[in-house]
């Protein structure tokens, strides 16, 4: 902007220069020479004025921080001139604020000290001084877990063997890594030591490698902080879980394969059957083969009938007396009945006895386990939990073979007695037929005799 101001003015002393002056030299070398000279004007009149700006900056630099001491000391001037004007109890009472903040800072700094892991007896013992310097050490130590830190250590391994690894630490879980051994997995303080609760396969184990070479990678994570593969590891098969019973397990197992064979059997034996028909009269009887005689048994052939259904139409048929035709149809009918409840007693049995070897095996885990308290003590609260779950294992069985064997006794024993009732109504029938033939019979010959007679 001031360039132009002057070469502006220079073209105006130019075109107003009187023409007589121009003889010695052209007006245009006379402009450039006017520029040069205003140009050079210009340069020195910056570089003072810069020159000037400086000095007068640090002169008001220093003039504010004058100010700001001096406004510093008129502060505590004017708090001692306060405190010379103020009474014995105001300043009782600022002290007793003092002190009261004083007391509550302290007490952050040992309740941060004792979640940190401190013991509370060595942090009577710290200075302020101390107890200041290690919450810095703490807040640097939470500072650095923020980003992948591993450290050297050693591991305890599964199999005992101790090894030198790199461990990392997030909150509650460490991660190891043993780059020589090419091992890694998860990591957890057992009696003082880091010891391996999982181990990782090769995959997760190069993410491992990666994310402490790189210092970035995807890694196994167990929010369950080890529980789960503690529980997959207590958890043993069914044949092991059986066998802690004991010996009460035996005569368990063995009622409930006697009781699921019969089962089985009594399920083949009752679905073979063939299914009983239906009759009620002697017309039913009529119906079943055709026949268009007045309901005698002879209208029915044997091949109507199957099975114990059979059995009791033959008998009815070829009875001679209604005396002798009852006495075989009940013997028969209790042969059906023997036949079709065979081998049911033993279910029930079973579901009956089952629970009681179970409660017995109970009763004798947990003397076993009282006599081992007295023992060794009860000190150790695995020995009472391990003896009571073990004591526990025949009741558990003994319920898992009662409550199956108990539904099938159910099952069976209705499926047996329906058949039962049907063969029995069946009898029936062929009872109160077989008496309205003799009556007709009878009938008949009466009628006859008087034919003749007459």
């Amino acid at each position: 902007m001031k360039l132009r101001l002057l070469f502006s003015i220079f073209l105006m002393l130019s075109y107003s220069w009187p023409l007589g002056s121009a003889s010695a030299a052209t007006p245009i070398d006379t402009m450039v020479a006017n520029i040069n000279e205003a140009k050079q004007r210009l340069e020195r009149t910056e570089n003072k004025i810069s020159k000037v700006r400086g000095a007068l900056a640090n002169e008001v630099r220093m003039l504010e921080q004058q100010v700001l001491r001096l406004r510093n000391e008129t502060a505590v001037m004017r708090r001692k001139m306060d405190e010379r004007t103020l009474s014995l109890s105001q300043l009782e009472t600022r002290l007793s604020s003092w002190q009261e903040q004083h007391e509550y800072q302290l007490n952050l700094l040992d309740r941060f000290l004792l979640q940190s892991g401190e013991e509370r007896v060595s942090l009577q013992q710290l200075t302020i001084l101390e107890k200041v310097q290690k919450v810095g050490e703490q807040a640097q130590y939470h500072a650095n877990q923020q980003v992948p830190h591993f450290t050297q250590g050693q591991v305890v391994l599964e199999n005992g063997t101790i090894e030198n690894a790199q461990t990392l630490s997030l909150g509650p879980i460490t991660w190891y890594l043993s780059q020589d051994s090419n091992i890694a997995g998860i990591a957890a303080i057992k009696n003082g030591l880091l010891s391996s609760i999982s181990t990782f396969d090769l995959h997760e184990i190069d993410n491992l490698r990666t994310l402490a070479n790189d210092r970035h990678g995807l890694i196994k994570l167990d929010p369950t902080l080890g529980r789960a593969t503690t529980r997959q590891q207590a958890s043993d098969g069914m044949v092991e879980h059986v066998i802690k019973g004991g010996v009460w397990v035996i005569p368990i197992v063995i009622f409930g394969v006697v009781s699921a064979l019969i089962a089985l059997f009594k399920v083949v034996q009752l679905w073979r059957l063939p299914r009983v028909k239906r009759v009620v009269s002697g017309k039913a009887m009529e119906s079943i083969n055709g026949s268009t005689e007045s309901g005698s048994l002879g209208s029915c052939s044997d091949n109507s009938f199957e099975g114990m259904q059979h059995a009791l139409y033959h008998i009815a048929k070829h009875a001679e007396t209604s005396a002798q035709r009852d006495d075989e149809l009940f013997s028969q009918l209790q042969q059906d009945k023997i036949k079709l409840e065979k081998y049911n007693g033993t279910i029930a049995v079973t579901a009956a006895v089952a629970p009681l070897l179970g409660l017995l095996g109970t009763v004798s885990g947990m003397i076993e386990t009282f006599r081992m308290m007295t023992a060794f003590g009860a000190s150790d609260p695995e020995v009472i939990s391990g003896g009571i779950a073990k004591a526990l294992v025949t009741t558990e069985l003994g319920l898992v073979v009662a409550i199956p064997a108990l539904i099938l006794n159910a099952v069976l024993s209705r499926k047996s007695r329906q058949y039962y009732d049907e063969l029995e109504s069946f009898a029936l029938v062929l009872s109160n037929d077989q008496c309205e033939l003799t009556h007709r019979d009878v009938q008949h010959q009466e009628g006859a005799i008087k034919c003749s007679s007459s």
